[in-house]
């Protein structure tokens, strides 16, 4: 059995990477297997452009195959790693939340889980277009305005791929209240889950009273505000109980339940099973 970290590693942009962006074009023996195989995060946002073959990943728990003429956005709080890799070209684009465009980056947390989307060969050679393009900037060091021109490059192929999954959404312009509110609470949910457990909590912040908030989030989804929080505070559990050596009691401290037998209670009842089942069950 694999020794497991105390915590889930972060792997980080890599040498040469001082400007917070890193782009590159590779096939399947360029990628670190015996690396980017064991579960892991980021600590920046990791765009994959699929030109050929077929890779598969774990993310949080759920196996996704990225075929050609395909993209994938995976986000830094995401755990996962390549599973194989099957004849591939890919690009990829690493970029540091301070080299985004802010609107980006607020839409790229509202798209979270992204998963992988297959598009027309036509549009994909717009986006492959603009890879080139931003290889090229990235190559060249030695031009005026260099992080300048790379960075802008950069953030319109981040345009064109939120593009994509941006299409698959309802435009704003036509959600109903109720989805506009839930929208909001879950970009709240994301940001405080580890520190706010009540929906009151949320209501406050959106200035809507919980009887409110209740009532559109179950409109919305077809389940209560508490449903959501005890949800996500589980997936970050089950995250840790599976990447990391942490008990189950400091799991429970980290995502603020001082009271361990509360938490152990809350895992058993979302999960269906308990908290040292499910560590035992499903150790990779």
């Amino acid at each position: 059995m694999t020794k497991k970290a105390k915590v889930i590693p972060v792997h980080s942009l890599p040498d040469g990477s001082e400007g917070g962006i890193v782009i590159g074009r590779m096939s399947g023996k360029d990628i670190p297997l015996e690396e980017v195989s064991h579960s892991h995060r980021h600590d920046f946002h990791f765009f994959i452009i699929q030109e050929k073959g077929t890779t598969t990943f774990e993310i949080d728990f759920k196996k996704y195959k990225l075929k050609e003429s395909s993209i994938l956005y995976i986000h830094p709080d995401q755990v996962h790693r390549f599973l194989q890799t099957d004849n591939i070209t890919i690009c990829g684009l690493l970029i540091n939340n301070e080299n985004l465009n802010p609107e980006y980056l607020h839409l790229l947390e509202e798209i979270v889980p992204a998963e992988p989307l297959v598009i027309k060969e036509e549009r994909l050679s717009v986006i492959t277009d603009t890879v080139r393009l931003c290889i090229r900037s990235f190559e060249r060091t030695s031009d005026i305005l260099y992080h300048s021109l790379l960075k802008n490059n950069c953030n319109a192929l981040v345009a064109q791929i939120l593009v994509h999954y941006l299409e698959r959404s309802k435009p704003a312009d036509k959600l109903s209240r109720f989805e506009i509110v839930t929208k909001s609470f879950k970009a709240l949910l994301e940001r405080n889950f580890a520190t706010a457990k009540m929906p009151s909590e949320y209501a406050q912040q959106l200035n809507i009273s919980v009887a409110y908030l209740n009532e559109c989030v179950k409109n919305a989804t077809g389940q209560p505000v508490s449903y959501h929080i005890q949800q996500r505070v589980i997936l970050e559990a089950k995250r840790l109980l599976f990447h990391s050596d942490k008990s189950v009691k400091e799991i429970a401290t980290a995502l603020g339940y001082q009271d361990y037998a509360y938490f152990s209670r809350l895992f058993t009842k979302v999960a269906g099973m308990a908290a040292l089942a499910f560590r035992s069950k499903n150790r990779d």
